[in-house]
């Protein structure tokens, strides 16, 4: 089988990438490898009542088929270079900015009409945020919802799908060059491309370096980022949440200057298992449709951590303390936080009576005994310093779920049109290091696509 482009991933980036390849090259033959499901039979079988815990599918239906990680994500696109990846740093910030508006339009048009487009610009919480030694970053973020980024996902696919074909449940095991061609080898069949776009996700992090290392691609070092998803009342953070709905806030903290920040901030949602190569880690969704709405506020509290040599494997050092965390709990962990600050663990009889009631069956324990001390310092002042803008954030019925791990791929080496040092080789995405959000993500899908029209 030959094809003039293969994408090995549908997730955002490999669907943006294919969009535009069909849009601006029709005559082209394109191919998309995904390792999961089809859209409409990706389901996590965990149902609060049967299934209460992660049951470890093969395939996680969370993190893997069409739309990837971020298909049942609560579909926040920001649109901004101060956070979600380095992709200006390859091609511009002017460019990333347009292209991220223009994914933005081609959301619109797919089903995300009716949305709000919320913005931090001459926001007064900038201002507040300073004086209480916090910083609120700069973004727009259209907010879709983990519903509506369905309904867009559905469109676009009935888009694509008579135009491109899909080989959906089918992993592709490593990617080898014969001939100036390249040859993409799954378990039963080898398929030829002239061009191939690498964009498999976070998830595929650990296949990407295998990739990387048979093919002499030079990678460098990234961050992992560890810590927790907090739990509390809507209303504790309704003033931020009705005006900028997402609020990407950084705090330094005093003991050891590390960068503790707000990550995936979900109001009225639910706090959700992720799996990613086998270890159960915590993420959160929301929803448009208020009837699918809950009274709580979720958000993640996260410490980046840098590694220098001799150390070069952040994403095994995050695998360590969620592992340990599934070790003592059998998934993911959940403390009060008045618990965490007085130094006992949570059990069963305190979670009952708690005020705040938690979206997700997890296993009452301790997060000191798996979180490294100086990240769960930082978070606890975090906590405090929230606080001040928004009162409520450290009472004691405030919920800790534990651990909460973005892991990153080793940034892939590649040029300003996101080419490796071979030519037709493109590595894009959350899974080339390089981009960290689905705004980014797709961006880059669309860049490389037009990049590859160009040479056509």
């Amino acid at each position: 089988m030959k094809y003039d482009v293969i994408i090995i991933g549908a997730g955002p980036g490999g669907i943006f990438s294919a969009y535009e390849l069909s849009k601006t090259v029709p005559t082209m033959k394109i191919a998309i490898f995904e390792e999961g499901k089809e859209l409409e039979k990706r389901k996590c079988p965990i149902d609060g009542e049967k299934i209460k815990n992660c049951v470890r599918c093969e395939s996680c239906s969370i993190m893997s088929g069409f739309g990837g990680a971020g298909a049942f994500s609560d579909g926040k696109y920001n649109i901004t270079n101060d956070f979600g990846g380095t992709l200006h740093e390859h091609i511009g910030k002017k460019k990333a900015l347009e292209l991220m508006r223009y994914v933005d339009d081609i959301n619109i048009k797919f089903g995300g009409e009716g949305t709000r487009l919320y913005s931090t610009a001459g926001s007064k919480f900038k201002k507040i945020c300073i004086q209480n030694k916090l910083d609120l970053l700069d973004a727009s973020v259209r907010h879709l919802g983990t519903d509506v980024n369905f309904v867009v996902l559905q469109n676009l696919y009935s888009e694509l799908k008579d135009k491109i074909d899909f080989y959906f449940n089918t992993p592709v095991r490593d990617v080898e060059i014969r001939n100036g061609k390249y040859e993409v080898i799954c378990d039963d069949k080898t398929f030829e491309c002239d061009k191939c776009v690498v964009s498999v996700g976070r998830s595929g992090s650990k296949w990407i370096e295998s990739v990387c290392r048979s093919l002499g691609i030079e990678t460098k070092s990234n961050r992992v980022d560890i810590g927790v998803r907090v739990e509390l009342p809507a209303v504790v953070f309704s003033h931020l949440t009705e005006e900028l709905y997402e609020s990407k806030i950084v705090y330094r903290t005093e003991k050891f200057e590390d960068r503790v920040r707000t990550f995936c901030m979900n109001p009225h949602g639910i706090v959700v298992n992720e799996n990613t190569n086998g270890i159960v880690t915590v993420n959160g969704h929301s929803y448009e449709d208020k009837e699918r709405q809950t009274e709580n506020t979720n958000f993640a509290l996260l410490v980046s951590k840098h590694f220098s040599e001799p150390f070069s494997d952040s994403n095994g050092y995050g695998e360590s303390i969620a592992r340990l965390s599934n070790l003592l709990g059998g998934g993911v962990l959940l403390q009060r936080f008045g618990d965490l600050v007085r130094g006992r663990r949570s059990n069963d009889k305190r979670i009952e009576e708690n005020t705040v009631i938690p979206t997700l069956s997890a296993t009452p324990g301790d997060l000191s005994l798996v979180l490294p001390k100086r990240i769960l310092d930082g978070i606890i002042e975090m906590i405090y310093a929230l606080d001040k803008i928004a009162p409520g954030t450290a009472n004691d019925d405030t919920l800790l779920y534990g651990v909460e791990v973005k892991f990153y791929n080793m940034e892939v080496s590649v040029d300003e049109n996101l080419e490796t040092k071979f030519s037709g080789l493109y590595m894009i995405g959350d899974g080339s290091g390089i981009t960290h959000s689905l705004s980014h993500a797709s961006a880059s899908g669309v860049y490389v696509a037009r990049e590859i029209a160009k040479k056509r």
